[in-house]
């Protein structure tokens, strides 16, 4: 018997049943060229003598750690967890493990994170952008040390590499129109960090859509928010400030939509009567409130989630170069 505490080897196995060490090894992984009867006995001796797989050995032959890497801004936010669950679902069909790292919004603890992974050498990587990112120059070292990253949600703006995102031209459209059809003619948007690519598209396409159904766009009715309370609380305060203020708030997410309607409250305002709601995401938290707004629009984060980590491991577990993947799904306006 092996000390306590001293792992068995294949070396061990094989000298018990008095067959070479590589028919041990043959036989544990099922080789067809290992007799039935063989493969049974060193399984059973395995078994006998609590053998493990040396993984460290597995991972160096294979050249895969069987882990792949996810970075996003927040696992609180429902968005995220519904990826994240969708994301698991994929990997563990496919026997990986998932790492998670949060960079909470914070380009340096964003890159620590990517450090980290690519030095316990995950096979690939997951990834939303936080907010605050702007250099890009870690994709060229993940390219450089063969770690394929897939972008979901926040993803760069950039062109050439694997991304899956949701097209908010579509939901934003759903949206005022439902504020028009509804009478609303004075209709703002708090947006998020101006820098984000999802924020340049939605003013890009709050001007188109208004301008197409025949309504003014006024630069005074697109307001910024960092996504803090205090940013979110900011937007909405320039709103409601001006001269003639806004009967109807496209907001970037719930999260924001949830300060913007607290401070409306503490305004005397009146949801649904004297001011009207409706934001990016669509989160269930809606279905417990009262007076919600009027609609959220869907960005389909199980789906974004899933597309990704399938994306990312047909790049895993095909030897051949890829052509760079888009996937965009389209928006939609669940009126509540």
């Amino acid at each position: 018997m092996n000390k306590p505490g001293k792992p068995t080897t294949i070396k061990e196995i094989a000298r018990k049943l008095k067959i070479s060490p590589s028919t041990v090894s043959r036989a544990l992984n099922d080789h067809p060229s290992i007799g039935l009867v063989t493969t049974m006995r060193v399984k059973k001796m395995a078994e006998e003598l609590n053998y493990e797989p040396n993984q460290t050995a597995i991972f160096f032959k294979q050249r895969k750690t069987f882990t792949i890497g996810v970075i996003l801004p927040k696992l609180s936010e429902p968005f995220f967890s519904s990826a994240i669950s969708a994301i698991e679902t994929v990997a563990e069909d496919k026997n990986y493990t998932v790492l998670l790292g949060q960079s909470l919004d914070d380009a340096e603890r964003e890159l620590k994170i990517i450090n980290t992974f690519k030095k316990h050498r995950v096979d690939g990587i997951l990834m939303s952008l936080g907010k605050n990112t702007s250099d890009l120059s870690f994709i060229n070292m993940l390219e450089s040390a063969e770690i394929p990253v897939v972008f979901f949600d926040c993803v760069p703006p950039i062109s050439n590499i694997n991304k899956v995102y949701c097209e908010l031209n579509s939901g934003i459209e759903e949206a005022i129109t439902a504020f028009i059809i509804r009478g609303h003619k004075n209709i703002a948007l708090i947006n998020g960090p101006e820098r984000l690519l999802a924020s340049m598209e939605r003013t890009s396409s709050f001007k188109m859509i208004l301008e197409k159904n025949g309504q003014k766009y006024n630069d005074d009715f697109v307001v910024h928010t960092d996504l803090t309370e205090e940013g979110n609380i900011a937007a909405m305060e320039k709103l409601l400030n001006q001269f003639e203020r806004p009967s109807a708030v496209v907001s970037f997410n719930d999260f924001v939509t949830l300060d913007i309607i607290k401070l409306a409250r503490q305004k005397g305002l009146n949801i649904g009567q004297d001011i009207h709601f409706i934001s990016f995401a669509n989160y269930p938290l809606w279905n417990y409130m009262e007076n919600p707004p009027l609609g959220s629009i869907e960005q389909y984060p199980g789906e974004q989630g899933k597309t990704a980590a399938e994306i990312l491991f047909h790049i895993l577990d095909t030897k051949e170069e890829i052509e760079p993947r888009e996937v965009i799904f389209k928006s939609k306006l669940i009126l509540k």
